[in-house]
């Protein structure tokens, strides 16, 4: 319902934007840093840069990003941060490829879309579904974030205020290594009745993604770093997982960073039961697929946690909690902050800071005010409503 939204609201788009200053951007040209790559967080939502990545498609002064809207209510939410950012005069020109997890990897709309994301450099994704039922079928997620090494998954779960839950003061980060563990997808019927599924951790891919967590740590003037993991069972995978986050530990102690272990079954019932005592967790890929979830529920649930997945040279921006929302599609009743908040993420990553500033505080006067609620944040009020409301906000 929202597709055509840009077109058809134009005159209120005009009367929503007036008498609200119109921001100046102020574009940083990265620099490759091969050793490190620095994040930042603030205010109520995280504000995320990210600086290394070199290459972004730029033309004319605007910013080429692929937009892959995904499926479910993916045509719907990306339609209103179009809409949105069309609003707010954002430098961004859109390369739509309507993927679906149906699409296989030999379709050539899978292939352009990778290429896409390779051209680009950056993408913003809505959840792709992907079908249980399919023999060798791959997921078009963890095709893509293999393909391309898209190394670390970035899930802040924070409270919200004029959203309460709960629980109060939740304000921690989910890492995710995204490229191994249940997720490499090598399994193999050896007998009939008789699954072998492989497991992968190597202590390279660990080394990197506890560095990342611990400089993400660092960096944002967080405390303390969780492992979590399954070593007391799978005492050699998780086992790995967990000593080589210890031995990168050892290298921050000097910076007085916290950290501790923690076995997943009891990390869930600590989530659900004191979620305050954590601060940076760090967890091979189906753990991190389970937690975010856990703390998407914590804090409101899926439609409003962003999320991040970052590699050398791409980055790619979706919801932190990929619901992919079957059962409203086309209902215009979808809540679209995850994936506008995704997007500002995305405009963090790409310099654009004044855009989203305006974006983000948009959001947060919408969402502070409490008059434009849509269902699942107990109100009524369509994503039509909601995209308007962050509109007449900037």
């Amino acid at each position: 319902m929202l597709r055509n939204l840009a077109k058809k609201t134009s005159p209120i788009i005009g009367v929503a934007k007036k008498g609200f200053p119109r921001a100046v951007s102020s574009v940083v040209t990265p620099t490759q840093d091969e050793a490190r790559v620095s994040y930042s967080f603030e205010h109520i939502f995280p504000v995320f840069a990210l600086h290394g990545q070199a290459g972004t498609t730029k033309y004319g002064g605007k910013y080429t990003v692929t937009l892959i809207p995904g499926d479910g209510i993916g045509q719907e939410t990306s339609s209103a941060v179009k809409t949105i950012f069309k609003a707010a005069n954002v430098p961004i020109e859109w390369e739509q490829l309507d993927v679906s997890g149906y699409t296989q990897e030999d379709d050539i709309l899978f292939q352009q879309s990778v290429e896409s994301l390779r051209r680009n450099k950056v993408a913003l994704k809505g959840i792709l579904y992907t079908p249980i039922s399919r023999m060798g079928h791959q997921s078009f997620n963890v095709a893509m974030r293999k393909g391309l090494d898209i190394y670390a998954s970035l899930v802040i779960i924070k409270n919200i205020k004029g959203y309460p839950t709960r629980h109060k003061d939740v304000d921690f980060a989910i890492i995710r290594e995204n490229t191994e563990g249940e997720y490499a997808g090598l399994e193999h019927q050896s007998y009939p009745g008789v699954v072998e599924s492989l497991k992968i951790v190597t202590r390279e891919k660990t080394e990197r993604i506890a560095r990342f967590a611990f400089d993400f740590a660092l960096k944002n003037n967080r405390k303390k770093v969780t492992c979590v993991h399954k070593a007391n069972i799978m005492k050699l995978g998780d086992g790995l997982f967990l000593n080589t986050c210890r031995e990168v530990a050892k290298e921050y102690e000097s910076s007085g960073i916290e950290f501790n272990d923690m076995i997943v079954d009891n990390c869930s019932m600590q989530l659900v039961s004191r979620p305050q005592q954590f601060d940076v967790m760090v967890m091979p890929n189906l753990y991190g697929n389970i937690v975010s979830n856990v703390g998407a529920a914590l804090v409101g649930g899926p439609g409003i946690i962003p999320g991040a997945n970052i590699g050398r040279n791409y980055a790619l921006f979706e919801p932190g909690c990929r619901h992919v929302g079957m059962d409203i599609k086309g209902r215009n009743v979808a809540n679209p902050t995850a994936l506008i908040l995704s997007g500002v993420l995305m405009l963090r990553h790409l310099g654009l800071d004044d855009y989203a500033s305006r974006i983000n505080n948009a959001v947060k006067r919408t969402i502070q005010s409490g008059s434009v609620k849509t269902p699942d944040m107990g109100g009524t009020s369509t994503t039509t409503n909601f995209t308007l409301s962050v509109i007449s906000n900037l």
